[in-house]
């Protein structure tokens, strides 16, 4: 009786008045996850691998690697490909224009060196000149560059035969998703203010390339996913409870939980990428229980008589325990990965505890209040009173 009694103290939230504190309370954490939420990147946060801790072995040799040597773990290879040349290496239009898109990149931040066929070949010219820094330049004669011609050869992995193909290796200092973005950015802009007739730079090889590809396609499916999940729970509510007021008392919660998850993953450091993109689905497939639980039940009774706030009160009683107890053993199910020594598990077990447990407040607090001020008793009662089809 005891336990029932504390439950059935929720039903004031059900009422109007007090609905407008639960009310204030929402929009100021609306205000806040929404400004902070802004500051929520794509792609990794910080060097190194972003699955393990940054005292782990692997991340501080590659801290000592990136700070000692001009070449570092994460590189982004562009490709550059040419047609209508026997070898296109010996074309100095082609090489010339892979020299300035090399001396370009260097002074790209972010950039912590490039290489290419062309800082190499012009090495290999000054070898065969005593090594005189002076002639450390790409002649604009086909003879002149048979001179560089050893950079050339198919088996350095920089060209295919005949240079159909040229890579350009560009080391990045970390591989955060606004370093790449930035870099590929400078790429795409010196492609399209220096076109080179017959030469066309391509994006894009390696391990920061591979990410770059993927941080696109994160930031273009973000919306689309949310989109597709809060739609399916709206148009399944709706057949469900046959209620837009339904669908709003639901959703609502769903929406202001997700919205704070993103905050909590700014503030945290924790980049949107595709490891954490199905966290906020998989928060509002699992939250979007508490709410349906709450409000049939609800819905059962105020059909059957009972006032709002009697009728969630009689929900919690019901409902509640069973609610609670799902969230807190999820809860904590998933919080013990804190624990772990992957910092990919850490943040996964964070976000998971954040969204398990914050979406059951959000249905005891903020679903009742909508139910109250959205008119759900009265069209409820207006249901309950209209006549039933013969069977």
């Amino acid at each position: 009786a005891g336990g029932s009694g504390k439950w059935s103290r929720f039903a004031v939230f059900a009422r109007p008045a007090p609905a407008l504190g639960v009310f204030a309370v929402a929009l100021a954490l609306l205000a806040y996850g929404t400004l902070e939420s802004r500051r929520l990147e794509i792609g990794d946060i910080g060097t190194g691998a972003p699955e393990l801790r940054a005292n782990s072995r692997y991340n501080i040799d590659n801290a000592a690697i990136t700070h000692q040597y001009n070449i570092g773990v994460d590189v982004l290879s562009v490709i550059v490909e040419t047609t209508g040349f026997d070898d296109a290496c010996l074309h100095y239009p082609v090489m010339s224009a892979i020299e300035k898109f090399e001396m370009n990149m260097r002074g790209v931040a972010g950039v912590q060196s490039v290489t290419s066929v062309a800082s190499q070949g012009k090495v290999f010219i000054a070898a065969f000149n005593e090594g005189n820094p002076r002639w450390a330049a790409l002649p604009r004669s086909s003879e002149g560059l048979t001179q560089g011609s050893n950079a050339f050869d198919p088996d350095n992995g920089m060209n295919t035969a005949n240079c159909k193909a040229i890579q350009v290796l560009i080391y990045t200092q970390n591989h955060e998703g606004t370093t790449i973005a930035h870099i590929v950015d400078e790429i795409k802009r010196f492609a399209a203010e220096n076109p080179t007739p017959n030469v066309a730079f391509r994006l894009a090889g390696g391990n920061v390339g591979v990410m770059a590809a993927t941080n696109e396609a994160v930031g273009d499916a973000e919306v689309a996913m949310l989109l597709s999940i809060f739609g399916a729970i709206a148009l399944l509510c709706a057949v469900t409870f046959r209620s837009w007021r339904a669908v709003l008392c639901i959703i609502v919660p769903l929406t202001l939980v997700s919205i704070l998850c993103n905050a909590v993953m700014a503030r945290l450091g924790i980049g949107l990428k595709v490891a954490t993109l199905p966290v906020i689905t998989l928060g509002v497939g699992v939250g979007v229980d508490y709410g349906i639980y709450l409000y049939e039940r609800l819905q059962h009774d105020i059909r059957h008589g009972a006032t709002l706030p009697d009728a969630f009160a009689d929900a919690m009683r019901q409902r509640g325990t069973a609610a609670l107890f799902t969230a807190v053993t999820m809860f904590i199910g998933v919080g013990t990965w804190a624990f772990s020594a992957l910092k990919f598990q850490v943040d996964m077990g964070v976000l998971l505890a954040f969204m398990f447990l914050v979406n059951l407040f959000g249905a005891v607090f903020l679903l009742p209040a909508l139910a109250a001020w959205l008119g759900v008793e009265r069209a409820e009662r207006r249901v309950s009173r209209a006549p039933q089809p013969a069977s």
